[in-house]
């Protein structure tokens, strides 16, 4: 008799990222899906890893993140939200911030636990909620500006609430968190035990002037949350799988009891030149507004198009609508769109678990103008 799997993921299959990013190699599509840019990092980053494994630094650093490293991102957080974060024990740095994510939800989750997700969600949530037993409690953001209904959030509040997870700026949507939106969450969890988990990779890619409204900047907040980064997605170095997450010291603490029987460590030499690369503050602070020429760059070339913009205010991403185009659902219409008219993208019914179909497709602007141009010279024959 062989063995068999009783699977903890009975309904999940390969991921859209995976179908689409195939798609396009088959069919020599221009892949506008997956977010991850095209153009090249910095070399002086690159330059720095190079120099650390050179000089030896290719063995363990510490559980928790090499001390220097940890010391600058305690300094970055101070010089941007004014919150002293105590290096030592409030950080942990981790291969990406997916892990982040995945360890802050395993930390916390019971069986029966039930985490409030806001959709369309970012594709690991509810996994991660389930392979821990948990139960998400799923909430749609408003279509189309993707506003989150505080008073539905109201209702699903239980006994049995042990989290919500909150994305800003927002993965797929663009959309970001507003100074009221904190004002309510706070009063939400206030004289409750409910965590927050807060996904803030896209921390520096906002736009429009808007300000980035970190978890860090509210005390009050902070005190029951796991805050998570990607430096991947700062230093447009994501296949590094290097992100970090700050908690205060009683939450960290059985964070790390969790990471250190997972992956234990990271990547030692690029912790080495990010722990040097950090001390040049204006790489992040200039980031919103190099992302953003390519946003408008992108917006300006799609007005040719039939695409319908829904307003991106951040991340890597903006949603366009079809509906002037197709009835089809979305998942047919972005394998067509990529089988016809060689542009990929992800179809936003894809970061739903029960798949709404809104007729709209992510697009990802983090890339060269000319790859801009040449999905757009496609796009505008739909």
């Amino acid at each position: 008799m062989q063995p068999t799997i009783q699977s903890k993921l009975p309904n999940v299959g390969t991921t859209i990222f995976t179908v689409m990013s195939t798609l396009a190699v088959q069919y020599n599509a221009i892949n506008l899906g997956q977010g991850f840019p095209d153009y090249e990092m910095s070399s002086e980053l690159t330059n720095l890893v190079n120099e650390a494994m050179q000089k030896g630094n290719n063995q363990y650093v510490h559980m928790n993140g090499l001390p220097l490293l940890r010391q600058r991102l305690a300094e970055k957080v101070q010089d941007l939200y004014t919150t002293k974060i105590n290096a030592e024990t409030d950080i942990t740095i981790t291969p990406g911030g997916t892990y982040a994510l995945y360890t802050a939800l395993t930390t916390i989750i019971q069986p029966g636990d039930e985490v409030i997700v806001f959709e369309p969600a970012y594709d690991c949530y509810i996994p991660t909620i389930e392979l821990n037993g948990g139960v998400p409690v799923l909430i749609s953001l408003t279509h189309p500006t993707y506003a989150i209904d505080w008073d539905l959030v109201k209702q699903k509040i239980t006994n049995k609430t042990k989290a919500i997870i909150i994305n800003s700026p927002h993965n797929p949507t663009g959309s970001v968190f507003s100074a009221a939106d904190i004002i309510q969450l706070q009063n939400i969890v206030s004289n409750t035990g409910i965590f927050i988990i807060s996904d803030e990779v896209y921390e520096h890619l906002i736009f429009d002037g808007k300000q980035h409204e970190s978890i860090l900047k509210y005390p009050d907040l902070l005190e029951r949350a796991f805050v998570c980064f990607s430096f991947g997605k700062v230093y447009h170095c994501t296949g590094w799988k290097m992100g970090y997450c700050i908690a205060p010291e009683n939450l960290m603490k059985e964070f790390r009891k969790v990471h250190q029987f997972n992956c234990f460590t990271c990547n030692s030499p690029v912790q080495v030149a990010l722990a040097e690369f950090l001390k040049q503050k204006e790489n992040y602070l200039q980031l919103g507004n190099f992302l953003q020429q390519k946003r408008d760059y992108f917006f300006d070339l799609m007005a040719q198009t039939k695409f319908i913009p829904i307003p991106s205010f951040g991340s890597y991403f903006q949603l366009y609508s079809y509906v002037n185009i197709s009835n089809e659902i979305e998942k047919d219409f972005a394998i067509r769109l990529t089988k016809e008219y060689g542009v990929a993208t992800i179809p936003t019914s894809a970061f739903y678990k029960n798949e709404i179909d809104n007729k709209t497709l992510r697009f990802c602007f983090s890339k060269k103008e000319e790859t801009l141009e040449r999905a757009v010279e496609r796009l505008v024959k739909v």
